[in-house]
């Protein structure tokens, strides 16, 4: 089940950013409600009165309530500053790290490894274990983007150019997450989705083995077909498939596609259905996505999508 309630905090980074806001949160209304009682107040005296006048000791008002003010701006500035402190890298003997490249309008996760064959890369989908410290390398491609897990972490900014940006986020609780990109970056910066998923370390250690295998082969002349139409077709000049001649690394890496629960960076769930419409025409759903129409007979892209739905 996908959490969507931004409070509903899933580390420890997120709960401390929580009890910040729910600090803010009480404040502010509590001001509000006193501001509210002396405006109310101040209106019934002047009626009743029929004019403003000048009043006796207006002036110690106006100055206790600029004093009490500061103090209470001071002492939210404390508790920001407390809590970012808190919000630094976690200490941990095992930490896995991930390279995060954000482009217009999609993310490309890289989970590193020093052999280069265990490299696993894949996009919009971020799967990580319970229970241990993440660190996130953050880049852009193109413009200002900002990666955003509310359950998980604060914002932070990916910038074109800057490789050293680095955020580390931890989740406890097992659960898909959405994330979004915090950062007017164009068009399509509403459907520039995330998904996290958080696994108990087992289960992520399996799914990162099998996304170490090259893509699936054909098993019947249906699916062998539509790995002959992604070949001979454009598909091939933007995305890459383990295990056949596509390599390019300008769209995201459909290796095993056929497992992800979305498309479309988040925007459509991943069925036949929505995957034959991004296929042909992505613009009537991301409009301005960088990904161009594809037209093709029915029986070509009936059998393309077969064989992108069996690269699980």
């Amino acid at each position: 089940m996908m959490t969507s309630w931004v409070s509903d905090s899933a580390g420890p980074q997120a709960e401390t950013i929580r009890h910040l806001w729910w600090i803010f949160f009480s404040v502010l209304i509590a001001v509000y409600f006193v501001v509210m009682l002396g405006l109310f107040a101040a209106t019934r005296r002047t009626r009743a009165e029929g004019h403003v006048s000048p009043e006796r000791g207006v002036t110690r008002v106006v100055a206790s309530g600029v004093g009490l003010t500061v103090a209470i701006l001071f002492g939210l500035l404390f508790l920001s500053v407390r809590t970012g402190s808190a919000l630094a890298p976690l200490n941990a003997a095992s930490q896995i790290t991930i390279k995060v490249t954000a482009a217009q309008w999609w993310w490309k996760f890289e989970y590193d490894d020093a052999v280069a064959s265990n490299i696993v890369i894949t996009a919009n989908e971020l799967h990580i274990p319970s229970g241990t410290p993440i660190v996130l390398k953050l880049t852009s491609r193109d413009v200002i983007h900002s990666f955003w897990v509310p359950n998980l972490q604060g914002k932070r900014d990916l910038i074109p150019g800057k490789n050293n940006t680095t955020l580390v986020l931890q989740a406890d609780k097992p659960g898909t997450y959405r994330g979004q990109c915090a950062e007017f970056c164009g068009h399509q910066h509403a459907k520039m989705g995330i998904l996290v998923v958080v696994e108990p370390p087992q289960q992520f250690q399996a799914w990162l083995e099998h996304q170490r295998q090259p893509s699936a082969e054909p098993s019947d002349s249906q699916t062998l077909k539509g790995r002959e139409v992604f070949l001979s077709s454009k598909c091939i000049q933007c995305h890459a498939i383990r295990g056949t001649e596509s390599a390019a690394s300008i769209a995201p890496d459909l290796t095993h596609v056929g497992s992800r629960l979305y498309i479309g960076s988040a925007s459509l769930t991943n069925t036949r259905e929505h995957l034959s419409a991004w296929i042909q025409d992505p613009h009537t759903i991301k409009p301005g996505v960088k990904m161009p129409t594809n037209p093709m007979s029915t029986a070509d892209l009936g059998a393309l999508v077969t064989y992108l739905e069996s690269l699980k």
